[in-house]
């Protein structure tokens, strides 16, 4: 057995060490670099230039609340009242909802919450808090900051109810009368200071002169119809292969299309209300990725899976691109 482990390993030194005497060519790399980089280069000039990319100017909060400001409006109790998206999503934000489930391990309840996320407070009260407002707001403000969480409850849940019910219809001004404390005033007055440009600056970044992390922004945009709406126009919603676009019909990420695909199927946008549908839609973002990962392992661990390594000796497809030098007899 040694013996002819010995020999094996003789043959493979003398064919690494071997001198090739097949067929030669000249390869000159520089020039072969040069016309590739010339090449790619007036492809990428033509396509910018016949495409074009779009500049499409940044949303924010005034648009929202001069576009839209009912809705605006109804976001903004929808935080105090603590049933909008955001206020219910749960890890890592609060402990709001549960979050998704693979099967039956919910990670984002194992991970727990790691970015703090209260959206009545920071969404509304510490940006109003944070400069001067008229009378009525600042005395909004007071009647919040010393009224008890039950009481506090009571106020948003009723407004945010009786601003739902479908005879006001999302509009306060045919909301019906009752005991909603400051909460009417909180919403009007982040609106106005919404709609004067001044919450862009303050919401962006609060107590820092710089800001890259812009978590609570995207979070209470996503909260209203604003985000939805900018996303149906420019083609970008899940059922849209919105991930893989950058607005429109331009060319976009790529590398997002298999996460896109699975988006695509029925079962990961069913409007189902019970079954498996239901269940993988509601839980789609995790089955997805899951999914995703374990296909990029698949592609990382070939060589070492039995069966899948040896598809490109079985397939053969080398034989085909060196077709020439099996032609040849070698």
């Amino acid at each position: 057995m040694m013996a002819a482990s010995r020999e094996l390993h003789g043959v493979q030194h003398q064919l690494e060490t071997t001198p090739w005497r097949g067929p030669k060519r000249h390869y000159d790399i520089l020039r072969e670099g040069l016309i590739a980089l010339l090449v790619v280069g007036v492809v990428v000039v033509g396509l910018a230039s016949f495409l074009g990319s779009p500049d499409d100017p940044a949303m924010t909060f005034k648009a929202w609340a001069t576009d839209m400001p009912q809705d605006f409006y109804d976001t903004t109790v929808s935080e105090l009242a603590g049933t909008s998206e955001s206020a219910t999503y749960g890890p890592p934000y609060n402990t709001g909802g549960t979050g998704q489930n693979l099967g039956p391990v919910n990670l984002q309840t194992a991970m727990g919450v790691r970015i703090p996320v209260d959206p009545a407070t920071d969404f509304v009260i510490t940006p109003l808090q944070s400069q001067a407002q008229p009378g009525d707001v600042s005395a909004a403000l007071s009647r919040w900051a010393a009224a008890t969480a039950d009481q506090r409850t009571a106020w948003t849940t009723a407004y945010d109810n009786a601003l739902n019910d479908p005879a006001a219809g999302g509009d306060p001004t045919k909301v019906a009368s009752g005991d909603y404390g400051p909460v009417p005033t909180l919403a009007s007055g982040l609106e106005a200071m919404a709609a004067s440009g001044a919450l862009d600056g303050i919401l962006a970044a609060p107590g820092n002169f710089y800001s890259t992390d812009n978590t609570k922004q995207i979070l209470f945009m996503g909260d209203g119809g604003y985000l939805d709406a900018a996303a149906s126009a420019t083609h970008l919603q899940g059922n849209q292969w919105g991930m893989m676009n950058e607005t429109g019909s331009y060319p976009g990420q790529q590398w997002l299309a298999p996460f896109s695909f699975w988006y695509q199927l029925p079962f990961f946008n069913s409007e189902a209300d019970s079954g498996l549908a239901a269940t993988l839609t509601a839980n789609g973002d995790i089955y997805i990725m899951a999914i995703v990962v374990v296909f990029t392992l698949v592609v990382m661990l070939l060589p070492f899976i039995p069966g899948l390594r040896e598809l490109p000796r079985v397939l053969g497809l080398h034989r085909l691109v060196w077709r020439r030098y099996y032609r040849d007899g070698h």
